[in-house]
């Protein structure tokens, strides 16, 4: 019998933008993370983030084969993080906090409002 040449993809069917997580572990390394195809969207990799199911997220990668790009997200990530912290009054999760500072203009920073 010979050998079959097929190999498991990872890229997915369809359509569909992938996002991935590069993310740092210290003096392990750093690796991007594994993620299933079915939840590897925008809205879930935000909320994994905001949920802390990162070690220290280093950026994150946006890519579409059947469109043909690629795109580095971190700074839009990071907008995002900090308005829906700021809907919410909260501070940033400590764990995201140099990945916000990194990426986010710091005109999107939370400023306290004076009551009148």
């Amino acid at each position: 019998m010979r050998p079959s040449s097929w190999l498991p993809s990872i890229v997915p069917n369809g359509d569909q933008t992938v996002y991935l997580v590069a993310d740092d572990f210290g003096r392990n390394g750093s690796a991007w993370r594994e993620a299933d195809i079915e939840t590897a969207d925008l809205e879930t990799v935000i909320q994994d983030l905001l949920a802390g199911e990162y070690r220290k997220p280093i950026r994150v990668v946006a890519f579409n084969t059947a469109e043909r790009w690629s795109e580095d997200v971190s700074e839009d990530i990071a907008r995002e993080i900090q308005r829906r912290c700021n809907l919410q009054l909260s501070d940033v999760p400590s764990y995201l906090q140099e990945f916000v500072d990194r990426y986010a203009p710091q005109d999107l920073q939370q400023f306290t409002l004076r009551l009148v």
